[in-house]
């Protein structure tokens, strides 16, 4: 199902935050491919206010972006509860985009180096100039538990639910995930990042 973020968020972004809670409780595996911008599960408070308070005002939403990211940072608490798993694969253009400024930069960079001990995540970073790729960059995509995915793009989100694109892109996640580096390649590569700043 293809839907506006318009329609998706009519007076703001606050209640769209809200009402993917159930989906994200209720998920067990939850896999996410980013090539642009943290995923919104690993984002800190001022990355996220500084993503969202670009996007309210590119799209010129009524700006409720403090609500917004309560309500995302609320969400974001299931990451370390301990009874999911999540995988993020990062490409490494996304460690190098500055959200907001250096220092919510550095702070975010800072969480991800933190989040790669969380019991529940696995994250990998896709290195730049890793040769041979049998998937190119795609949109952001997030996977749950291999029944449903969610497509980002500019102007909606597309909504999946038939067995044989989820497999698509089930499968387009595995190739990804088996270019990025892990553990303490993708820790050098964060840090990297930051020492950049």
């Amino acid at each position: 199902m293809y839907t506006e973020w318009r329609r998706l968020q009519p007076a703001g972004m606050r209640r769209d935050q809200e009402n993917r809670v159930p989906l994200y409780e209720r998920t067990k595996l939850l896999k996410a491919y980013v090539g642009t911008v943290v995923p919104g599960f690993l984002q800190t408070a001022d990355y996220a206010t500084a993503l969202l308070t670009a996007i309210s005002v590119f799209r010129g939403m009524p700006d409720d972006v403090a609500d917004a990211v309560a309500a995302r940072m609320q969400r974001n608490r299931l990451v370390q509860s301990g009874n999911r798993w999540y995988v993020a694969i990062l490409e490494e253009a996304v460690l190098r985009q500055v959200i907001g400024d250096a220092e919510i930069m550095a702070g975010q960079l800072g969480y991800l180096l933190e989040a790669t001990a969380f019991p529940a995540v696995s994250l990998g970073v896709i290195p730049s100039g890793v040769i041979g790729r049998p998937v190119w960059p795609l949109e952001a995509f997030t996977v749950f538990d291999d029944a449903r995915v969610h497509v980002e793009l500019l102007s909606a989100q597309v909504t999946i639910t038939a067995p044989s694109e989820i497999v698509l892109y089930a499968r387009a996640f595995d190739k990804l995930a088996g270019l990025a580096v892990y553990g303490d390649e993708a820790r050098a590569r964060i840090t990297d990042a930051i020492d950049a700043l």
